[in-house]
């Protein structure tokens, strides 16, 4: 799928400043076979920034930038990035229940701009996503969030199950969206802190996500097709959330 982006930054310089400087670097892309201290730098900073990195042919990093992209572009993000650890304290000293939005492995731009629009909506306080294998947040996703994006707090965190550990040494329970539970999303307490997780339409929420779960329901169906696309289910357990804890 081609990029769709807002801005990018090309050039070994200025990739290195970009993430440097704490840039809302969505992901850097680097050109297959670059080797030496340079690659050992842009490796190295990705993953202290906790930023995504992706290794591509020359003729990719050309296309996007011409010629002149020394084997290197970062995506600069229309949005900050937030932490998770920084966001959960003033939820509870404003007296508020948080209602958390994980999404694992959501990689579709407009579903995840959908979503975000859903979870502003109805007062979710934060969406997060990993650093891997999750949607670009680029200017069409926040199109597809109707500007969503520019309000709620998205969190770009390196691992969805250590993430999970810390919502639960905060007190909040997991509940994650999973075709294979018995329980309905109708039926769980929604009233208490809670973070729920909707994994992708191909293969739901990952092995290990769904072990760490404190319960699992289904959005109980009547048809035939395998699943709700992901933005309309997050959008029925958003509705179901608010439903709970305003009624």
């Amino acid at each position: 799928m081609e990029e769709k982006i807002s801005e990018i930054v090309y050039g070994r310089h200025p990739v290195v400043d970009a993430i440097r400087s704490g840039w809302p670097v969505d992901k850097v892309v680097m050109q297959q076979g670059i080797r030496g201290e340079f690659e050992k730098e842009i490796r190295h900073l990705t993953k202290e920034y906790e930023v995504p990195m992706q290794v591509v042919p020359k003729e990719r990093l050309n296309k996007l930038a011409g010629g002149n992209h020394q084997g290197v572009i970062a995506f600069i993000s229309p949005i900050q990035f937030h932490r998770l650890e920084d966001i959960l304290p003033s939820i509870f000293e404003k007296g508020q229940t948080p209602l958390i939005v994980l999404l694992d492995g959501i990689t579709d731009v407009r579903n995840f701009g959908a979503i975000a629009r859903s979870a502003e909506v109805f007062g979710a306080h934060a969406l997060v996503i990993s650093s891997k294998k999750s949607a670009q947040v680029n200017a069409e996703a926040v199109k597809a969030s109707a500007g969503a994006l520019t309000i709620i707090p998205v969190c770009r965190q390196k691992s969805m199950v250590s993430t999970i550990d810390m919502l639960k040494l905060f007190g909040i329970n997991v509940y994650a969206s999973d075709l294979s539970a018995t329980s309905t999303v109708a039926e769980l307490d929604w009233t208490n802190p809670i973070a729920f997780v909707i994994g992708s339409e191909a293969e739901g929420i990952s092995p290990a996500v769904a072990e760490k779960a404190d319960q699992r329901f289904i959005i109980p169906q009547l048809g035939q097709t395998d699943s709700l696309n992901a933005s309309v289910a997050a959008g029925v357990v958003l509705y179901e959330a608010t439903r709970q804890r305003v009624m």
